[in-house]
């Protein structure tokens, strides 16, 4: 057996209106230290789906585990941004061990009540929720406008410093695709069935460790509060220069971070070859 056979997957699972390009950063640092990367982007995140799909988180958690079981993966770290965090808690909760650390960036799963601290709820938009969740709105009145929506949000949730603007225009690119928009709209029109499926993970929280992260300009430490409820060990971490999209903004220092918490809590072997 070769010394790459020991290498940790890590599962990343990246959240809306981006795609798999979020993790160009980290990537090479995970495969550096040690981890095989996995990326794989859920249903209508930028990708058309190929058949009626549950945007239910919960049920989109037992998709991504199947992909994952398709790969012969059984043990690995586990990273989701926005939705895609709430995704990686339903699937941390539903495959227990196999889960040995949880990283969530950006995101507080529907239904748990934490305060946004100054200057995050300052910066980040609180418009576009509402928008998706009415049904045929988006549908009607995007289409052709696409990148005005999609620039908007991602000019607005970025804080101060701006996304890359070559990136940029490649997710509202994926996006403005056929069959995308609508599937993305979708995850928002989940939200009664995400309420329960939330208090449910209150009921009994996870016991993979969690690194939780935040942009100063987005959700801060609100991450780390959303957490504690749904998950016994959770570390916070704060970027003071990001809004929603740390592993983008500071990757360097949001990269380190997420290498040094994986490698403390991965097999020894990791980081050994």
């Amino acid at each position: 057996m070769n010394a790459r056979s020991h290498r940790l997957p890590v599962v990343l699972v990246h959240g809306w209106p981006v795609t798999e390009a979020h993790w160009r950063h980290l990537m090479p640092l995970l495969d550096g230290a040690g981890f095989t990367p996995v990326p794989i982007t859920l249903p209508g995140l930028g990708t058309r789906p190929e058949r009626d799909q549950s945007f239910r988180k919960a049920d989109l958690a037992r998709w991504l585990r199947g992909e994952i079981a398709r790969r012969g993966i059984s043990q690995f770290a586990l990273i989701g941004h926005d939705w895609g965090a709430t995704v990686a808690v339903h699937l941390a909760a539903e495959m227990g061990p196999a889960v040995i650390a949880l990283v969530i960036e950006e995101e507080i799963l529907p239904g748990i009540d934490v305060e946004v601290p100054v200057p995050g709820c300052e910066h980040y938009p609180t418009w576009h929720g509402a928008f998706n969740r009415a049904v045929g709105l988006g549908e009607h009145l995007l289409p052709g406008r696409e990148a005005i929506y999609f620039g908007a949000f991602l000019e607005q949730s970025a804080g101060p410093d701006m996304l890359d603007p070559a990136v940029t225009r490649s997710y509202v690119d994926a996006y403005s695709a056929r069959g995308v928009l609508n599937a993305s709209l979708s995850y928002y029109r989940t939200r009664d069935a995400d309420l329960g499926d939330t208090q449910a993970l209150t009921a009994e929280p996870i016991g993979a460790p969690v690194l939780a992260i935040g942009g100063r300009f987005a959700f801060g430490t609100a991450v780390a509060d959303g957490m504690r409820p749904i998950a016994r060990d959770v570390t916070g971490l704060v970027l003071e220069d990001s809004g929603h999209y740390p592993l983008e903004q500071e990757p360097e220092a949001a990269g380190r971070a997420v290498v040094r918490f994986l490698l403390r809590h991965a097999p020894a072997s990791v980081g050994q070859e």
